[in-house]
């Protein structure tokens, strides 16, 4: 090989390396976004919840494994654990921060600067989630479950099953400040109705059995108020209502996949696909503090029949004609 050849030879080599690693590098794919997803309660009851999230996200472009990452925590019901999930979020440097009302502050507290959006929360202005849900301000934005008369609309629906409903016990996590708004709001609607009510305090999953067995023997009719631990105990929640022989209504219909009687509330499967959209957006670039606040406007009574038929209780047919699911 003569002199001038080799030298253009180990040139061109040279200046191919020089070059390969810039090429490599530009052929990299992009990081994909991460979601952190903090499941207050359990896989199993929040399974149709998630599943209509993720369902929503890939409508809109975003396929989990592929064009987005989720990574997905679960603190069972127990709100000690949010502050955990939420820190390590942080560790991640998750784009987005999915969850519910109740693991917010916990979310806030460890981070000012990662979008965080809540599929439900219960009066998010007075529990100081947000600012106004106009302009939300901050770094959340989410969906709020806040309704005028939701606890009316309920015991509205127990007088129906139960024309001589005179004494109401309400099952309520103490330890969740929407649980307890909402006591004073049932408390406020059973006195418009001469109810007589005693509350049934609870705070961790070892509370529901001994509450059940302070339950007074002139007791009719039981209000359950939701919450991340009420879900993940629903089964357990339903099988002592069933077995008191005590007509229930619960906040949403998940909880008659378990056994109970009666829910009225928001679908909260579509507000996590609503949720969804909120990402969606926020991935692309809007701050969510830009971001309204919505709200349901539709909300869906369900009743199981054969739950009915396990405590001796005859629904009325003007009831099950009103009524957006019968469970046969």
């Amino acid at each position: 090989m003569r002199r001038r050849e080799f030298i253009t030879l180990v040139g061109g080599a040279a200046a191919a390396s020089a070059i390969w690693p810039r090429v490599a590098r530009a052929q990299q794919p992009a990081k994909v976004p991460t979601i952190g997803f903090l499941g207050a309660s359990t896989t199993s009851a929040w399974s149709h919840w998630s599943s209509a999230f993720v369902q929503r996200l890939r409508e809109l472009g975003w396929i989990e494994g592929r064009t987005v990452a989720i990574e997905y925590r679960w603190a069972e019901g127990r709100s000690e654990r949010y502050a955990a999930i939420a820190a390590e979020f942080v560790r991640l440097d998750v784009d987005v921060i999915l969850t519910v009302g109740g693991a917010v502050p916990a979310s806030k507290q460890a981070t000012s600067v990662i979008p965080i959006v809540f599929a439900i929360a219960v009066d998010p202005v007075g529990t100081g989630l947000i600012a106004s849900l106009a302009r939300p301000g901050g770094n959340v934005t989410g969906l709020s479950m806040q309704a005028a008369d939701l606890a009316g609309k309920r015991l509205e629906f127990l007088r129906e099953v139960l024309p001589g409903l005179s004494r109401l016990a309400i099952m309520a996590n103490v330890g969740y400040q929407a649980s307890v708004v909402e006591i004073g709001e049932v408390q406020a609607a059973a006195r418009k109705l001469a109810l007589e009510v005693e509350v049934l305090e609870i705070r961790r999953a070892e509370d529901i059995a001994p509450a059940f067995g302070r339950l007074k023997s002139s007791t009719q009719a039981l209000y359950v108020c939701g919450d991340a631990l009420v879900t993940a105990n629903r089964a357990r929640i339903s099988t002592l209502a069933l077995g008191a022989r005590l007509p229930t209504i619960y906040p949403d219909r998940a909880f008659l996949e378990a056994g109970g009687l009666m829910a009225y509330g928001a679908n909260n499967a579509d507000l996590f696909r609503r949720a969804a959209e909120y990402v969606d957006k926020i991935l692309r670039g809007a701050k969510p503090g830009d971001l309204p606040v919505e709200q349901p406007t539709k909300f869906e009574l369900a009743i199981n029949l054969i739950a009915a038929k396990a405590i001796g209780l005859a629904v009325p047919p003007m009831l099950l004609a009103r009524a957006d699911e019968v469970i046969e």
